[in-house]
Parts: structure tokens; C-alpha cells; sequence
């Protein structure tokens, strides 16, 4: 029988977990997995802030990552998908190591299942001056050529970061922290800790006079240039690197290709993480717009990635096998801030997403993150770990909708 082919585009947090789950519950002896990613390594997103500010990352080869289960890497950039013709264009280096699980080049990628997950990158929101000048943390080689700027700081160089969300909140202080002769300062287009519950908000302030960053509130930038930003209303924020962290933007692909997508281009799934206009293809992470259980998107976020991810590997592995597709239960339960290594926010959130007076922080809080991000890692580096004895086989054969195989 024909294997059915399971294409996964993406190896971040979300695309490396549902490949190795995938690996792990059904049988090769039917399927066939395939990742697509333009880097060799498993990237931890949440850490690229602290690879930025000169910490010691070491960071994963997927072929390490995936060894021994059986998925095939493919490393190449993905240039679009026929949801129509269920194939994916791709191009990229041949790697010229022998190892066929990892070959690069042009070409197209013939899917039965697809996974969409190619997460997001920075938007620069039209703001002039973003590309050329403003440095960000959302990719590896970005995040790279930050460290070699800030490197190259001396005592007494000044850094603007741009935006007062859950990066740029991390990006700032775990600057401040490891440069302390820098001086660092934020820009928000609001306030500080907006969102936040009174008590957590207080304490975002101290750790931020702590460490001492200024803050510029009720400061949008609306342009960046070599030496600093120039702000609403003709004011201006001197600085020798300005860094970026004012939001993300998805990958146009998806809308290029067909898919029913929002707005921002995320695809538009059901509740089982399946596209609404291509029942082919399922999305997970910041490439999916999913509707949480109190009815709101889930945000972009890592917890999000999580929730979604699971969902969509199990309707895929329950739709192969004939079982019935679980729910996974897609809340979003708060926010948790790194504020340089030793000091944390947890703060949670009710089903309305308003944010509850308790709140989690200081060295327990960090303690906490560093294991989430230690657990999350972990579980990716080690995706045949809990393998069941027989992985189940499919019970439909390769199709544009699955068709049954008798028994």
C-alpha cells in the first residue's frame, strides 16, 4: 500500500514536537514524515533574547533531534504550496553530506497531510527605517548580529527597545542585567505593564528601576534611523542600537496559496486545528488562528504553539487511524515574563482574559520559566522518549479526503 505522506513545514516549538509525536504514534510501515526547515538546528525562540545579550545557547541539529525516528529533514526555505496539487515548492543547499534525510535543493514536496508551521517573524508595521536600521530577536541570525553589535558597545552605549510586550519587557532587562554599563530604554506606545494586575505592574516598575532601564511611555515610534527613533508629536530617542520588538507577522505563504486567512494572514482552522477551505491541511502555533475556549484567538505565544500543536497531531493521528479525534482543551491561562535571569512575573489571566490580582514573582517565578523552557526543549530533543510498543497503523489510504481501507 501507497504510504500516506505527512509534510510538516516548520521545525520550530510547534512544527519539531508534532513531527516527533507523529514519528512516535504511527507506524512507518504506512507513513511517512517529512520536516521542512531552512536552518539544521532546532532553534528555542524564547532564548534567542538571551543569545542576543551574550549568554551561551547551543542550540540542537535537527538530525540529532530526529534520529532514529524514522522523519526525514529536508533543508530548504519553503516558497509556497498548491494546496490544489497537495505539493510544496521549496528551494535550498544541497547539504552534500550523503545523509538523505537532510537534503536540500529546489524542487516540490508531494503531501497527503500537510502541517503548517512556519510560525512568525518581526513586523515592522510599515515603521520607516525598521529594516534598514533596527535589530531584532525574533530569528537566530538576527539575534547573532545583535550580540555583535552589543558586543562592540562600550561602557556608556545606549540601546532603545522598542515595544512594551512580553519580548521586548524580556529583551530589555536581560540586557540591562548582563550589560550593566549600558544604559538601556524601552519604548511603549502606552503604558508599562499594561495588562498587568496593580501588584504585578508594581513590580515590573521596581525591577525595571532596579536594573535601571528608562522607560518612555505613551512614546510611539514612528521611525527608526542610525542614531536612535524619532517619536509622535517630533520627538526623538537617541541610541547606538535600536531593537525591534513591536509585534510579529506570519508568513505570507499561506495566503499566497489559497488558504482561508485573517486579516494578518494566520489560517483560519476549526476546532480540531483543520483548515476551513483545505481539509488537506492543519496549522498549529503562530501560523494558525485558533479560537480559545472563552471564544477569543489565542494569542501568539509559546503556550499557544503547545495547545494547538497537540490538537492538530491528534485529529491527524485520530483521522489516519479511524478513532474518534480528542479535544485538547485550548485556554490561555497568563502571561510569564522573564525580567533577566533571577527575577520573573507569572501572572495569570481569567477565561476573559483580564488579569487576576494574584500573581506569581521574583526568584520562584524565574525558577519556574527556567523549567519551562528547560521541559519544553527537552521534550523535542528526545521525541521517541515514552514510544509506545506498536505504533498504530492507518486506516485510510492516501487521498484528498482519506478513504477507507477495508479491513
Amino acid at each position: 500500500m501507497k504510504k500516506h505522506r505527512i509534510v510538516v513545514l516548520g521545525a520550530g516549538y510547534a512544527g519539531a514536537y508534532a513531527a516527533g509525536n507523529l514519528a512516535r504514534r504511527l507506524s512507518p510501515a504506512d507513513t511517512e514524515i517529512t520536516v521542512v526547515n531552512a536552518a539544521p538546528d532546532f532553534v528555542e525562540r524564547m532564548r534567542l533574547h538571551q543569545l542576543a545579550a551574550g549568554r551561551d545557547i547551543t542550540f540542537r541539529p535537527l538530525t540529532e533531534v530526529f534520529a532514529g525516528t524514522g522523519v526525514r529533514l529536508r533543508l530548504a526555505r519553503v516558497t509556497g504550496v498548491d494546496p490544489e496539487r497537495r505539493t510544496v515548492a521549496v528551494t535550498g543547499e544541497d547539504r552534500g553530506d550523503g545523509d538523505d534525510r537532510s537534503d536540500g535543493g529546489d524542487g516540490e514536496l508531494a503531501y497527503d497531510t500537510l502541517l503548517y508551521t512556519l510560525g512568525s517573524a518581526v513586523a515592522d508595521h510599515g515603521v520607516p527605517g525598521v529594516a534598514e536600521h533596527a535589530f531584532d530577536v525574533a530569528g537566530r541570525p538576527s539575534a547573532l548580529r545583535l550580540r555583535e553589535r552589543l558586543a562592540g558597545l562600550g561602557p556608556g552605549g545606549t540601546v532603545l527597545v522598542v515595544g512594551e510586550g512580553l519580548t521586548g519587557v524580556e529583551t530589555a532587562t536581560e540586557f540591562a542585567e548582563a550589560r550593566p554599563d549600558l544604559s538601556v530604554a524601552l519604548a511603549a506606545r502606552g503604558e508599562l505593564g499594561d495588562g498587568l494586575s496593580p501588584r504585578a505592574r508594581r513590580h515590573l516598575r521596581r525591577a525595571f528601576d532596579r536594573l535601571g532601564v528608562t522607560v518612555h511611555e505613551h512614546t510611539p515610534v514612528e521611525a527608526v534611523g542610525p542614531g536612535g527613533a524619532s517619536t509622535a508629536g517630533g520627538g526623538s530617542v537617541a541610541a547606538d542600537v535600536t531593537v525591534w520588538a513591536a509585534g510579529f507577522a506570519v508568513n505570507p505563504v499561506a495566503a499566497a496559496a489559497g488558504l482561508e486567512v485573517t486579516g494578518d494572514g494566520r489560517i483560519v482552522v476549526d476546532r480540531t486545528m483543520r483548515s476551513v477551505s483545505h481539509p488537506d491541511v492543519y496549522a498549529a502555533g503562530d501560523s494558525a488562528w485558533a479560537v480559545g475556549a472563552n471564544g477569543r484567538p489565542l494569542p501568539m505565544s509559546c503556550a499557544s504553539a503547545g495547545f494547538t500543536t497537540m490538537q492538530a497531531t491528534a485529529a491527524i493521528i485520530a483521522r489516519l487511524t479511524g478513532g474518534t479525534v480528542p479535544l485538547v482543551g485550548l485556554a490561555h491561562y497568563g502571561n510569564h515574563i522573564s525580567l533577566g535571569r533571577r527575577d520573573a512575573i507569572f501572572q495569570m489571566v481569567d477565561g476573559d482574559v483580564r488579569s487576576k490580582s494574584w500573581y506569581l514573582g521574583g526568584r520562584t517565578a524565574a525558577l519556574l520559566k527556567a523549567g519551562i523552557l528547560n521541559g519544553a526543549g527537552w521534550n523535542i530533543a528526545h521525541p521517541t522518549f515514552g514510544r509506545p510498543g506498536r505504533r498504530r497503523r492507518t486506516a485510510v489510504a492516501p487521498g484528498p479526503t482519506g478513504t477507507r481501507v477495508p479491513a
